[in-house]
């Protein structure tokens, strides 16, 4: 019994090709139904909490913002330094804390200012913060001023990238915040794309809720990566394949984003350029290369 639940479960998960004709028939009418999100010439800032999310969630609205005349900036709120399996695998190590991690973080930021580039983002209009991969709750909740947060991974307690907004900072919810308020002064955006407080990483969260806290609501639209349930489904690439509300945006008003086929391919790029996550979580991140993105005004 328990064999066949999992051949099931890795059939529907891998997808062969008539499983997932019938999955994007299914789907297909359900994300058609949905309203369409309207995008004109924005001062555009999209907050992603690591080097990779602001391709997954968001390349499509980058690129139309763009043509349509608008501006894009991309805050990258961690270099991504605290993914422990990536750091062991790229330094060839067993023990990634240290300098591992932060030559993951510098890696990722390369790979981040690449994809950006592939999109059309100018460079100036990438700013890095530089605060703990998987820290980011902890900061605002546990160290919101004070003692420092001491990343288990970097083994820092302040921003170590001399090309962050505030290289030396510490690592506190009150610097993180004075950083935030910074970018959102000097970008003036009129629409912000940020994680909901329902995605499932805590740092996700945490930017998401940093956001309700900081932003006007009417300016703010949420999306979903770590959505539950194995979510998105079928894993690989599958650009035909709509891309449904993730489980754990249930209930929330959605918005869907259509995407033309060349928009497609430049997030395919995009997401290639983040050479080291591909290595680990390819097909995962080939998931979010479908006919439509999401987006919803309200982030619980």
């Amino acid at each position: 019994m328990l064999l066949t639940v999992l051949l099931v479960a890795a059939v529907v998960i891998n997808a062969p090709s008539m499983v997932a004709r019938g999955y994007g028939f299914y789907y297909r009418l359900t994300v058609n139904r949905l309203p369409q999100m309207p995008l004109a010439g924005e001062r555009l800032l999209v907050l992603s909490p690591h080097p990779d999310d602001e391709s997954l969630c968001c390349a499509g609205a980058i690129q139309q913002v763009l043509k349509r005349g608008g501006e894009v900036w991309v805050l990258w709120f961690t270099s991504g330094d605290g993914f422990e399996w990536d750091a062991a695998l790229l330094g060839d190590t067993l023990r990634p804390q240290g300098r591992a991690s932060l030559e993951l973080g510098q890696r990722r930021m390369g790979e981040a200012r690449l994809a950006a580039r592939r999109l059309g983002v100018p460079p100036d209009h990438l700013i890095f913060l530089g605060y703990p991969d998987r820290g980011l709750r902890a900061l605002l909740e546990r160290h919101p001023q004070g003692t420092p947060y001491r990343s288990h991974l970097t083994l820092v307690s302040h921003v170590p990238y001399a090309d962050a907004l505030s290289p030396g900072a510490p690592y506190t919810g009150e610097s993180l915040r004075r950083d935030f308020r910074r970018v959102l002064e000097r970008v003036q955006p009129t629409l912000v794309l940020a994680p909901s407080p329902r995605d499932a990483h805590a740092d996700h969260r945490a930017v998401g809720l940093l956001a309700q806290q900081e932003v006007a609501a009417e300016r703010l639209r949420f999306w979903i990566v770590h959505g539950g349930l194995e979510w998105p489904l079928p894993k690989g690439l599958h650009p035909q394949l709509p891309l449904e509300p993730a489980p754990r945006g249930k209930g929330l008003p959605w918005q869907r984003l259509p995407l033309s086929p060349e928009e497609r391919t430049a997030k395919l790029e995009a997401l290639q350029a983040h050479a080291s996550q591909m290595r680990l979580l390819a097909r995962f991140m080939q998931a979010f290369v479908r006919q439509n993105e999401l987006f919803s005004p309200r982030g619980e």
